[in-house]
């Protein structure tokens, strides 16, 4: 998508201009900051992109971040005494000046000058190119001459007051890596808002970028929200204009490179149906979790379990380590039954101790096993695996660029999806710092994007689950992950609710609709006041774009997806 960056003009016309920079003894402008008078026949909004007059024939960039109306009344009383002592009868007794005034948050000045912007100074809305320049999107765009390969990636639409719209494009090295990398979304938008506008980035990723090196890896943990991405959905003029005002084709997955990988069920050997929702289930295979292929993740399938003097993890540590080793001690130990049953640990239905581990500590780790595999499981957990099941390491332990894999979680206790999330991260983990020999380093695609919802299950900010295995496996691929290739996209309704070193290391923020009492908590500190307070209002299909690019955070627009949605089919 490389093209010549174009060049910035403007009209010198005055009837172009919406008002004029203005600075008071009180209220000075800053080079951070200026306010001008919005002339009476104007309009426009907060998160419009302005460009202010400067110095040298110079233009400062700005995003408006509030719009308030001052009088020359001194007060308020004085409004109350002028309208007859508050009568709304007649007329005001002393008719009041008043003007409408913007205040706007730097971006750029196109000639790099960073003085504070001139009371006076004519103030217009700026266009594509100026608002290109005013993220710093003209320097993509430059870099992708330069360097002869795509750098941008579309990510929704600017839309002004005035009518104007500009394409808001992320760098690719900070999505992607190596400058930095990952991706959170978080708010309370609405059904499927989060999921939408994810799906939507990763469609314009693969489109933009080289897809054959890059996999995705999709978890559906709502209904089958995610179960029919390869099925195309009509989609209106609107929503076609929007996907092509982007430089992208609306159009579902290709069928032939999505694997649906569907949880083993209590019911699935005699119906053969997966344990999902949806009345048609796509092509797929079914996973399970038996004894031994378990074994190396036990520590995850317990990870909800409060550890604080780690007898809970030694004593799996030992468990897993003896049945991964094939120790004497544990060669009759083939079942989950057997394990919860027989010698070492058990006799007789009695727990035993164990090594230096106590009989209380024992009879702790059988009922919290049993609890998890027998009496509250979903049907995963299985004795052993027949031909008609998979496992999530073989499922997606030779993934290949260009190719998305779902893994459905949906209809499975908090414990097991916390196993299977684990199980996702360990797995792509494993392939790509090679610990493993599923997959030789020449046959993985370059990189790997992995999507989950309710990121706050897994990676909790308060809490004794906050120093789980399952969270060292989440920060391990939040902190380490973009220097092997693995990027994290991840969703939730609340940022604060996640750990706050997963997020941190997300480059890219997206919110959408946001609780007033939410905005306050510290994770939004990067955020402007008055910007914050816009959170609470968003619109269905709006969402606030903060990028490492972009000095202030903007207001985007994205399509609908093209693919069908389970729940929410039209």
């Amino acid at each position: 998508m490389a093209s010549e960056n174009p060049q910035i003009t403007h009209s010198d016309s005055p009837a172009d201009a919406i008002g004029r920079a203005s600075a008071t003894e009180r209220e000075p402008n800053t080079a951070d900051r200026f306010s001008f008078w919005i002339r009476p026949s104007a309009r426009l909004n907060p998160f419009d992109i302005v460009a202010a007059e400067h110095l040298e024939g110079s233009h400062t960039y700005g995003l408006v971040t509030n719009i308030r109306h001052v009088t020359d009344a001194a007060g308020h009383l004085s409004n109350f005494i002028s309208n007859d002592f508050g009568e709304l009868v007649e007329e005001p007794n002393t008719p009041r000046q008043g003007a409408n005034v913007a205040d706007v948050s730097v971006l750029s000045n196109d000639k790099e000058i960073y003085m504070p912007v001139q009371s006076e100074a004519r103030v217009r809305f700026a266009g594509e190119a100026g608002i290109h320049n005013a993220l710093g999107i003209d320097s993509m765009a430059e870099k992708e001459q330069r360097e002869g390969r795509t750098v941008r990636i579309p990510a929704g639409l600017i839309q002004m007051s005035n009518g104007s719209e500009a394409v808001a494009y992320l760098d690719v090295d900070y999505v992607l890596g190596p400058e930095a990398g990952h991706v959170n979304i978080s708010g309370i938008s609405g059904l499927a808002t989060k999921t939408s506008y994810i799906t939507f980035l990763i469609q314009s990723i693969l489109q933009t970028v080289s897809a054959e090196n890059i996999a995705v890896i999709l978890l559906n943990v709502k209904y089958d929200d995610l179960l029919h991405i390869h099925e195309a959905r009509p989609l209106t003029e609107d929503e076609k204009s929007l996907w092509e005002k982007m430089g992208l084709r609306s159009g579902p997955w290709q069928d032939d490179r999505v694997h649906y990988l569907l949880p083993w069920g209590k019911q699935t050997q005699t119906t053969g149906r997966p344990n999902s929702f949806g009345e048609s289930i796509p092509p797929h295979r079914t996973y399970a979790y038996d004894l031994k292929t378990t074994a190396p993740k036990l520590d995850l399938l317990l990870s909800h379990v409060p550890d604080p003097w780690d007898t809970l993890g030694a004593l799996i540590g030992e468990v897993s380590q003896g049945l991964q080793s094939n120790e004497p001690t544990w060669r009759e130990i083939k079942t989950w039954q057997d394990l919860l049953s027989k010698p070492p640990l058990s006799e007789n239905g009695t727990p035993k101790s164990f090594k230096n581990i106590a009989v209380s500590s024992v009879g702790r780790f059988l009922r919290l096993l049993r609890r998890a595999v027998q009496t509250r499981q979903s049907g995963v957990f299985v004795s052993q695996l027949s031909t008609r099941m998979t496992t999530i390491e073989a499922g997606i332990g030779e993934i290949k660029g260009g190719h998305t894999y779902v893994v459905d979680i949906a209809r499975l206790t908090d414990v097991e999806q916390t196993l299977v999330f684990g199980d996702v991260l360990r797995t792509v983990y494993a392939l790509y710092s090679g610990e493993t020999g599923l997959a030789t380093e020449d046959d993985l695609p370059e990189k790997v994007i992995i999507f989950v919802d309710e990121l706050n299950k897994y990676a909790p900010s308060r809490g004794e689950a906050a120093n789980s295995p399952i969270v060292e496996q989440v920060l391990d691929i939040a902190e380490r992950g973009r220097s092997f290739g693995i990027i994290l996209f991840s969703a939730q309704q609340f940022l604060s609710a996640v750990h706050p070193r997963v997020t941190g290391n997300a480059a890219t923020k997206v919110l959408g609709r946001t609780d007033s009492a939410e905005v306050n908590e510290g994770n939004y500190r990067f955020l402007d006041k008055d910007i914050k307070m816009h959170l609470t209002r968003l619109d269905k299909g709006e969402l606030i774009l903060s990028h490492p690019i972009y000095r202030q955070p903007v207001k985007i627009r994205f399509p609908r997806p093209p693919f069908q949605q389970g729940r929410v089919k039209k």
